[in-house]
């Protein structure tokens, strides 16, 4: 029996154009699906950094692993294990709101320590970071009052403590 998991990769790369369409490219010619993927700038203006999850089964995670390997831009590519990696998302929300609802959105928006970032007489617009799972749960509260937009970022994460990769 095939057991399928989500894995994330963190991939550094050489900050060139081109480089992200390879990547994808790779996917894509093989039939491997991205599931979330954010790229940004590393302290290093030469280096990106690729955060990639993939919902897989192990022998294609190494293949992929092997296959991104290969490609000349690739620097690095780690495995961001659960136990040792710290994870994030970020969300971007405008909601319909009326007055009344004002205080107790803001109240929601305070326990799960995010911010209302804009706000006009009909809509206000909430940024939250954190796991899947929080982003999710708060998803799920505000739904009634009628989410007019909403944006994710994708999967970001680092490992814990000393270890860097390089």
């Amino acid at each position: 029996m095939i057991t399928i998991s989500r894995y994330v990769l963190s991939v550094l790369v050489e900050n060139y154009s081109g480089v992200l369409s390879k990547i994808a490219g790779l996917f894509s010619r093989r039939g491997y699906n991205i599931n979330s993927l954010s790229v940004g700038e590393t302290e290093n203006p030469k280096i990106s950094r690729m955060t990639i999850t993939v919902d897989c089964d192990i022998h294609i995670l190494e293949q992929i692993v092997k296959q991104l390997n290969k490609l000349i831009n690739v620097i690095k590519v780690i495995e961001l294990k659960p136990e040792n990696s710290v994870y994030r998302e970020l969300v971007l929300v405008k909601l319909k709101v009326n007055f009344m609802q004002r205080a107790s959105i803001n109240e929601t928006v305070n326990i799960f320590r995010g911010k209302i970032i804009d706000i006009s007489n009909k809509t206000v617009t909430i940024e939250i970071t954190g796991d899947t799972e929080k982003l999710s749960a708060f998803i799920n509260l505000i739904e009634p009052y009628g989410i007019i937009e909403l944006v994710r970022t994708g999967f970001t994460g680092l490992e814990r403590g000393d270890n860097k990769i390089k």
